[in-house]
Order: C-alpha cells, then structure tokens, then sequence
C-alpha cells in the first residue's frame, strides 16, 4: 500500500463510521420511568448522600475505582514530538482503549492545553476526584519528572507515567530472565545504555533497584557520554555520569554485559556486537527500527540473548504487559499510589510467568510447536490470557503488604476469577487467529476479486502478512480496482475465461471429469464448469497450486457450497460436512454449529457435527464445553426433536466419555452456570461454562447466530466449514470486509493445521 492509501486508511478508521475510538455505555437499565428516577432525580440523592457522609462512599455508588484519566499535554507524542493537546487525542483514546480490552479499566483521555508545570499539575489535582487512577502520558522530559513525582505526592490515588516506568518493568523483567540464562551475577554486570531520556532513566533507576551497581552504567546521550564534567545534565542523569569524557560507545562496549538502546535505529555495529562479553544481553528498543537490526544481531554472535520493541521478533518489550495490569492491581485494592514495591512485584510476576508452561492458546497464536524458556522466550507474550491474574494480584498484594492499600482482598482465589471474567469482555481471539496466521502465511484464492470489497480483503491480507493473496475474476477490472485502493503490490491474476488460462482450464477440467466420468459428467461439462471462477479455484487448490480458498461475497451460500461440494473431498474418515460460527460475545468466544449446511441433522449427524466442531474449537487453544441445546432439559419433552438430541448425548458420552457435553438443555440453562448447577446439579456441565452449542438443527442455529450478530452487533467469524479435506471457507453473502479477512485467516490456518497433520502422516508411515 502507498503512503496515500495508508494515510486514507488510518483517517477512515478514525473518522467512520463514528469519529474516535472510545464512547460511553450506561451499565444500568434505563428504559422506564422509574429507571430514569432512579438514575438521575430524585433517587441519585440517596447515593450522594452517603457519600457527603463518607467520601470513600464514591466507591460504592460511581464508577471512580475502575476509572482512569490518560492525561497529557502532548509535547512528546509517539515519535511525533510536541503536537500540542488536540494532536495527542487520537493516542489518548488509544491507550484508553489498552486498558479496557486488556485489563477491562475504563479509560478516560483528557488532554490539557499547558505547558507549564504548575498549571498542569493543579489542573490534574483539580479534576483527580473523579478518577480512581492518573495514567501521565506523552509530557516532555524533564517536566514528566516532576510532574508525576508532584502528584505521587499531592494525590491519594495511583499515578503513573507509563512512558517512564512502562518500559523500565517489562525490561527489568527480561533483564532478570536473561542473566540467569547468561548466568551472570546482577551486582557484577557491566550495562551499557544509549539514550537518557526519561525510558532510559527510568529502566537504569530499576537495574538499579535489582542490583545493579551505579558505577558500572554507562549512559549517553545525542552529545556523548555522560561523565561529571558536563553542566547541562538533568539531577536525575546526573545519578549515571561513572563515564569517562571523550569515551565514545564503541570503547564503552568492549567487554560489557548489557546493552540497553532507547536511543535510535542502527547505532549498534557488528563490531560493537563482538566486543562485549561471552553471552551478551542486548535490549535494542528503538521503534520501528532497533539500534541493531535483530537477524545481524544474531547472524553475529551466536549466544547473544536479545530483546526488541519489535512484535515480529522474539523477546518483545511492549508496555502493555504491564501497564494495563499494574492498574487493575492498583484499583482493586484503592492504593493510594504506585510505589516502587508494587513496580518490583510486577517485574518479578513477569520474569516468574515466562518460566511457567505456557497454555495451548499461546502455542497455537505464536505458530509455535512449544514456547519454552530461553533465549527466545524470556519475558511472557502480550496475548498470554494469564497475565491479568499473575501481575494485578502481585500488585495488590505489593500495596497492601507496603501499606497503601485501602481495600484488603480476602480471598485471592475468587480475585483470580473475577480477574478471568474480565477478559471475557474481550475479542482477544480475532487478534489471536491473525496472529497465528502471520507466523505461516498461506497462498488463498479470492474467487471473487473483482468486487471491490472482496480485493479491500485481500489487499489487508497481503499487507498485515496474514497470507499470500491469488486474486480471480476480470483481469481488466482487477487492475482498475486495485489503482483505486492503491493496492500496488504484485500478486497473481487469473481470469479463467480468458485465453491466457486455456491450457490450464483444460488441465484441470480433464482431471475433473476424469475423476467424476462414472458419476454423470461429460468432459463437455467439465470444460465448460472450469471457466466458472469457483471450480476453477477449487482445483487450484486440489492441485496444490494454492493453499486455501475463500468465496461466497456475490453469491447464496447453497450455489457457492455446490462446486465445492463437487471437487472437494472430505476428510478422512469424515462422511459428514458442517460449519460453526464462532461468535465474540461478551463471555468470550461461542461456537455455533451447524449454521449453514445440515437443515435437519440425526441424532448420529448431530454428535458427528459435537465432534467436528469440538475439533475446531481446540484449533483456537480452546477446550471445548459443549451444551447440545433443545426446548426440552433432560428428557422433560418427548418431542422427535428432543429425543434425537438426547440420543446423541447418550452417543457422546459412552463413546467420548473425556468429551465436555451434555443435553438435552434449554439455552438459558446452558449460558447460566448458577441456575444450571442449582437444578441439574448431576449435568457434566454443572460449574463450567459453556462456550459451544450444538443446535438440533440449521434453522435454529442459523436464526440464533444471526440474531446475535445484528441485534448485539457481536463479531462473528464463519460459517467455518467444516469437515473438508481442503481449507475451504465460504463467505455469507454480502460479508464485510472485515469478515472476509477473518475468514482469510481461518483458512490459512486451516491450511497450516492441514499441512502439519500431513507432514506428521508421511513422517509415520
């Protein structure tokens, strides 16, 4: 994409269909009278009341705990500088929008037009009553300094400069992983820092703070090293001046230990490289382009241990490991501030996490077999589901165990859970599926790439990595859509009707028909079907000449399944074929099945689609909780319906007796785990929650999925076919374009799982 088209892209993903990123939603009814009376006057009395009695009341009757205020004034924005505080805005609503899907914290960006300290520091006193936390954000150094150390102490509330400290506990954390791989001592390292702005200062404070001696930091700035001599050094840079003037940063590299780069890309040589130490710890965290780039690095020196800020490399430093949890400690224990205990106990949980086994989940989203800790491996992925209860319950305890804890939290394991409902929120799993997608990108045919929207698709699968498009349709058109999107990369055209594609239609009609002749069609048939876009794709992938297939924008879903049906194959030892729709709701992903294929399932046809479809969920790191739904709840109905579902539980559980299912089950029961275990203690279902339901048949699947997504507006990704011995993936008709990316990264990693299965066969046999 060129720079224009990416420019209009990230203006109409702020602009549309709503202007920003973040709104308000009540969380109470309001739809009566007595709602309205109870929200606002006269009833909202009562509340304030009680808090004019008691101010810790705020607690109890508003949203003050879970709410923080991302404030700047926009002199330091990303790397954009000082753009002043309507500038900043669209960053602030950005990180509001961290801490709600990582950490469920409601966040709030307020933007203040000062540059001045004093000014700026009252104005956030003025307005601290209503929140429960003050995230700084994006202020020039020095002044950051200041004005966070103020308003720790000016302020009952936690306050945080994120800039500073963000960066400084994530590093500490992947510091202390790497020394014990390194087997070094902290007290004895030598760490070599490029940079001394407020990052720097911040992670050398915390080295610090973890052993490292003062006197072994060396630091520069843009003017060379810091040494005792120089007077426009800051109070706080003036703490790491053990350097030697003239010392320049190759000299200062000879034999050290550490490199920690907050500085600018490529600065760090080879030959730098080659002179530190054996082992060498190299954090290269200049964004987007690392101090040395991370293949030289490792091209150079085969035992280095090396950390960027860098999401296609290992060992990422990315803020939002902690910043997001270090709050929700915080606020669940109404700590008065954030102190240096609970920053340390958040370093120490993220160092602990990377040495634990990592969930399936994680393994599945990385495209990796195993992540273990290692030189690869020192500091936990940002979409590791366990990061909310590791690092917020240590830091509650932190603050409760230093004193400036107001709530005290009992029960630590019931934390832990209402921390894992949080996430729930959350649609983690989109992000998941195309991240798994980009560790192995696959060729996927676009059937249909000559509507617009359907090139848009491709054009974000090629650009985000998630595949390697193959575009069919009107070459003419093709090339005119693509001018208009600005889509200029190279990627291959096909049109089938054209006499370009003779030879190969042929090919691909005399396999068909040979492979169909006994079953009705003539070579005359199969010659005039391959000029169709969807036959001809799906013998591109039949034939290995591209890896998956996505289609069904312009069409009904029964005449886009019919060619597919014709040329591909089922699974072995798979005789029937279904789809599941994997909904983002707010409890989490829900797996719908069958959506699109089976209008009237048997009982046997029902407990193959559980079977199918507990399949697939495990294809996204879930484990599959499987309600098979009815109107009836355990025989209370004897209705052919009913009894059919209750046939194949029966199948079910003396068959797959390890399978999570139960039924027949009405779905309210099914989604309620509370009246579920109160009435039907004895169902294998009792206290799990349920993130799969099997429907008895497609009219109530498809209704129920349809429903969910216009109604509630909850993402859907599917119908996923499944069943098929080739990633095959059809599009409802008329799917956004957002839709069919998902879909597109469904079916590379469709073909990913394919192919692994495939290899792991012919290694057998």
């Amino acid at each position: 994409m060129n720079r224009n088209s990416k420019r209009r892209e990230a203006l109409l993903y702020h602009a549309k269909p709503t202007p920003g990123k973040i709104k308000i939603v009540p969380t109470k009814k309001y739809a009566t009278q007595r709602d309205l009376s109870l929200a606002y006057s006269p009833g909202v009395a009562e509340p304030c009341l009680e808090i004019a009695k008691d101010v810790n009341n705020v607690y109890k009757y508003t949203s003050k705990g879970n709410l923080v205020a991302v404030i700047t004034n926009g002199t330091a924005v990303l790397g954009l500088g000082d753009i002043g505080p309507e500038a900043s805005k669209p960053v602030m609503e950005g990180k509001a929008l961290l801490f709600k899907i990582f950490a469920d914290i409601d966040g709030f960006d307020i933007e203040v037009g000062t540059k001045d300290i004093e000014e700026f520091i009252q104005t956030v006193k003025n307005i601290a009553p209503t929140f429960g936390g003050i995230n700084l954000e994006d202020i020039k150094a020095p002044e950051s300094f200041e004005i966070e150390r103020r308003l720790v102490e000016e302020l009952n509330i936690p306050v945080m400069h994120d800039d500073q400290h963000g960066t400084a506990i994530i590093s500490s954390a992947a510091l202390l992983n790497a020394l014990e791989l390194a087997e070094k001592k902290i007290d004895q390292v030598k760490v070599v820092v490029s940079g001394a702005g407020s990052a720097a200062l911040a992670c050398a404070n915390l080295y610090v703070m973890l052993g490292v001696q003062p006197k072994n930091i060396i630091m520069f700035d843009k003017d060379g090293i810091l040494h005792q001599e120089r007077t426009d050094l800051s109070d706080l840079q003036k703490r790491y001046t053990a350097g030697k003037p003239g010392t320049t940063m190759a000299q200062a590299m000879v034999g050290a230990d550490v490199f920690l780069g907050l500085s600018a890309g490529n600065i760090l040589s080879p030959e730098m490289l080659l002179d530190m130490a054996g082992n060498p710890i190299v954090f290269a965290m200049a964004n987007p382009v690392p101090e040395i780039d991370y293949q030289l690095a490792i091209d150079t020196r085969n035992d280095i241990i090396m950390a960027t800020g860098r999401s296609d490399h290992p060992n990422q430093v990315n803020n939002v490991l902690g910043f997001p949890y270090i709050f929700r400690g915080a606020l669940d224990v109404r700590a008065t501030k954030i102190n240096e205990e609970m920053k340390m106990a958040a370093v120490h949980a993220l160092a602990a996490l990377a040495k634990e086994s990592v969930p399936e989940q994680v393994n599945i989203a990385y495209g990796e077999t195993k992540l273990v800790f290692g030189r690869d491996y020192i500091i936990p992925k940002p979409f590791d589901p366990r990061l909310i209860t590791t690092v917020a319950p240590a830091v509650a305890k932190a603050a409760m165990d230093s004193g400036v804890a107001l709530n005290l939290i009992q029960d630590w394991d019931e934390y832990r859970d209402e921390l894992m409902e949080r996430l729930g929120s959350d649609n983690k799993m989109v992000r998941l599926l195309t991240n798994r997608a980009k560790t192995d990108p696959k060729r996927v045919v676009f059937a249909e790439a000559d509507h617009l929207d359907v090139l848009k698709a491709a054009q974000i699968v090629h650009e985000e990595g998630i595949g390697k498009p193959i575009l069919l349709g009107n070459r003419e058109l093709i090339l005119e859509l693509k001018e208009e999107l600005g889509f200029d990369a190279d990627v291959p055209i096909y049109d089938p009707k054209t006499k370009e594609e003779d030879a190969r239609r042929l090919r691909y009609a005399d396999m068909f028909w040979k492979a169909r002749q006994r079953r009705g069609i003539s070579l005359l048939d199969a010659q005039k079907w391959m000029r169709e876009r969807n036959y001809f794709a799906a013998m591109m992938v039949n034939e290995g000449e591209a890896d998956a297939l996505v289609t069904g924008y312009s069409r009904s879903y029964p005449s886009a399944v019919k060619p597919i049906m014709q040329l591909i194959g089922k699974a072995p030892g798979i005789s029937l074929i279904a789809t599941t729709n994997m909904m983002m709701t707010n409890r989490g992903p829900m797996f719908l099945s069958d959506t699109a294929i089976n209008p009237n399932p048997t009982a046997d046809d029902l407990a193959k689609i559980a079977l199918m479809t507990a399949k697939t969920v495990r294809m996204f790191g879930i484990e599959p909780v499987i309600a098979m739904v009815s109107f009836s709840n355990f025989g209370s109905a004897s209705d052919l319906s009913a009894s059919k579902v209750r046939e194949a539980v029966s199948y079910l559980h003396n068959y797959y007796p390890d399978l999570v299912v139960d039924g027949e089950i009405q779905a309210d029961f099914a989604l309620n785990p509370d009246m579920l275990k109160a009435k039907f203690p004895f169902s294998k279902l009792a206290g799990k929650k349920v993130n799969t339901l099997i429907f008895p048949n497609l009219e109530s699947a498809n209704i129920t999925y349809k429903l969910l997504k216009e109604l509630y507006k909850v993402d859907s990704i599917g119908p996923i076919v499944m069943g098929l011995d080739k990633p095959v993936h059809i599009f409802q008709l008329g799917a956004s374009v957002e839709e069919m990316v998902n879909m597109a990264a469904v079916a590379v990693v469709d073909a990913q799982e394919k192919i692994k299965k495939l290899k792991n066969f012919n290694i057998k046999f």
